[in-house]
């Protein structure tokens, strides 16, 4: 048995798990930030068969977009101590993927 733990955007998550439960597969669903951008993300638990995983993969790439978003990055200071920023083009989305080997699965 096999642990996927998946970090997807928000805006990817309601079409993963429709997809996901599609497929029968189990869920566990959690709201997470991410640390580089502070933006708002979804965290899935999908405990599954070792030979399914390979479908949920499947499933997260075709569900989860990458995007490109322009970030503010500060480059220095006016001289009324303004705060002066570029725009920098910075790619996001798609997924962060981890599978884990299951020891122990106990459902009560």
């Amino acid at each position: 048995m096999k642990l996927v733990i998946a970090t997807i955007q928000d805006q990817d998550a309601d079409k993963v798990i429709a997809s996901l439960h599609e497929k029968n597969y189990r869920i566990t669903r959690i709201g997470t930030t991410g640390g580089f951008l502070q933006q708002g993300n979804t965290t899935l638990l999908i405990g599954t068969e070792d030979e399914r995983v390979a479908g949920v993969i499947e499933v997260l790439h075709r569900d989860s977009e990458r995007r490109t978003r322009f970030m503010p990055m500060a480059t220095g200071a006016a001289p009324n101590g303004m705060a002066l920023y570029n725009y920098v083009e910075v790619e996001i989305g798609g997924a962060t993927v981890f599978v884990l080997d299951v020891d122990h699965f106990e459902q009560v």
